[in-house]
């Protein structure tokens, strides 16, 4: 069988190839159109290496070298770009953390008043203790009151007679009378520690509400916020705002009051 021999253009080109089938001495069906590319591959090197001595290569290679140029430019562009945009993204990140921080430390701040302050149970016996004071109060100074009354009565009679035997009778009441009032001043100790439960409460409210405060800004921050005060109230409860504190503005002393009778 002959053996077909192989140009070094084949080898260059395409590589190893098979040898082509010989069917009873002639060449395989295939041949034609391996042989057609290899020309037409070689028509283009051909091309190639009669145009790379032209100066229309400088051209081209400038325009290449110009568009690669005007590509990195713009690479190096949108890269500075992404990197401003991940800087940024890192300062909102770090904003973001700062705000989820504050909102689970608010949110702890408010689950502890709730559980311990603001809730049924708690806030029942602060009025309870209130309810308590106030009622406390009342008894102990209506038991005052009579006892005032009596004496005053008793005084007037001792005054009118003259047996020692019904003097000695008003006198013992009198002195029971006193004893009443002296009991009935015991309510101060009563409704004292009954404030102090009341007292210990808001202030455990106040500490934690400040806590908050200093959570988002502290006081300062929060006053921006704050919507103007507007009296709603009308006619005599717009009055009824009860006694002033000592260092309340627009207190006035007893002897201002005094000084407006002189």
């Amino acid at each position: 069988m002959p053996v077909r021999k192989r140009f070094r253009i084949e080898e260059a080109i395409v590589g190893h190839m098979p040898e082509p089938d010989f069917v009873g001495g002639e060449i395989g069906p295939n041949h034609k159109e391996i042989m057609d590319e290899l020309r037409a591959i070689r028509a283009q090197m051909a091309n190639a290496m009669r145009g790379g001595g032209g100066g229309g290569s400088n051209t081209a290679n400038a325009a290449i070298q110009e568009s690669a140029a005007k590509e990195v430019a713009e690479a190096r562009a949108l890269l500075e770009t992404y990197r401003a945009q991940i800087e940024q993204c890192e300062k909102l990140k770090v904003e973001l953390d700062l705000i989820h921080d504050a909102i689970n430390r608010t949110k702890g701040e408010i689950a502890t008043l709730h559980a311990k302050s603001f809730n049924g149970e708690e806030m029942a016996k602060v009025n309870g203790e209130l309810g308590a004071v106030v009622g406390g109060t009342e008894q102990a100074t209506q038991q005052i009151l009579e006892a005032a009354e009596a004496i005053d009565q008793a005084a007037s009679a001792m005054a009118k007679v003259d047996s020692a035997d019904q003097q000695k009778i008003l006198s013992e009441d009198i002195q029971e009378r006193v004893v009443s009032i002296f009991e009935a001043c015991n309510f101060q100790d009563l409704t004292g520690q009954r404030i102090n439960k009341v007292m210990t409460t808001m202030k455990f409210i106040e500490h934690h509400i400040v806590v908050m405060m200093d959570i988002w800004g502290g006081v300062d921050a929060i006053k921006a916020h704050v919507p103007p005060i507007v009296d709603t109230r009308e006619g005599d409860a717009r009055l009824l705002n009860g006694p002033k504190a000592a260092d309340e503005a627009g207190h006035a002393s007893q002897d201002d009051i005094d000084a407006m009778f002189n």
